[in-house]
């Protein structure tokens, strides 16, 4: 039975992750850093509902140096090795080029990128094989600003992704998935997707379960290494004339 480390797990997109590869059968490692509550109640369901698999929960300040650097070798020490990494954990703040403080800039690139490569780098060092699976963003495609320290934090990961997958090859795979609007901010509903959707190819919304699905494909095809699958509705493609 393989085991899986999620960073972000507790709640929202995180957490459906988590679910779905329970349900698939894997052992999880549910990381959070404040929402303990939410990682706990989690951890109850999920043991209570697949009483045969193993699942921890584990913290870490991601934007803290010796937390991230102490998460993999704990979490070794607590749940032995792993075979999947997926860093979902990110932080989003928006601010233009002209406004980005550098301490708005220095927190999305130390949660955004450096967390990951810290991650990424121990466990191709302690686990040695498996696969790792990092969360950008379809804004990796356009040189919109109105997030731009967010947006620089993950087009850089797109391109460690890639370093990553060429260095680590054959015995780890390391992929990237691209998501549009998800879900909604706590303060908006439905709605609020539903009108950003008409912006994409598709003009509507594919949720969660386009996620779970690039998931799917990337654990499914052990061919796939350095790709980045998008679950974004065709709105990297840009908007029709």
């Amino acid at each position: 039975m393989k085991t899986a480390l999620i960073t972000g797990a507790s709640k929202r997109i995180g957490k459906s992750i988590v679910e779905y590869l329970a349900d698939k059968g894997w052992n999880i490692i549910i990381h959070y850093n404040s929402s303990e509550r939410s990682a706990k109640q989690l951890l109850q369901a999920l043991s209570l509902k697949f009483p045969e698999q193993t699942f921890g929960i584990i913290k870490a300040n991601l934007s803290v140096e010796t937390e991230t650097a102490e998460l993999i070798p704990k979490t070794i020490t607590e749940f032995g090795k792993f075979q999947l990494l997926i860093n979902n954990a990110s932080i989003f703040d928006s601010g233009y080029l002209k406004e980005t403080t550098l301490n708005l800039f220095e927190n999305q690139i130390n949660t955004n990128l450096k967390a990951p490569f810290v991650l990424m780098r121990d466990f191709a060092n302690y686990c040695k094989n498996g696969n790792i699976i990092n969360f950008v963003d379809t804004r990796i495609t356009s040189n919109k600003s109105n997030f731009a320290a967010y947006s620089l934090s993950k087009k850089a990961l797109w391109e460690l992704t890639k370093m990553a997958a060429l260095e680590f090859a054959p015995l780890i795979r390391v992929n990237a998935i691209a998501p549009g609007a998800t879900l909604p901010p706590t303060n908006k509903d439905e709605n609020y997707l539903n009108k950003l959707a008409q912006n994409t190819t598709i003009k509507k919304q594919g949720g969660v379960n386009t996620i779970l699905k690039r998931i799917n494909n990337i654990l499914k095809n052990n061919n796939l290494t350095g790709q980045l699958l998008f679950a974004d509705g065709g709105e990297n493609l840009g908007q029709k004339e």
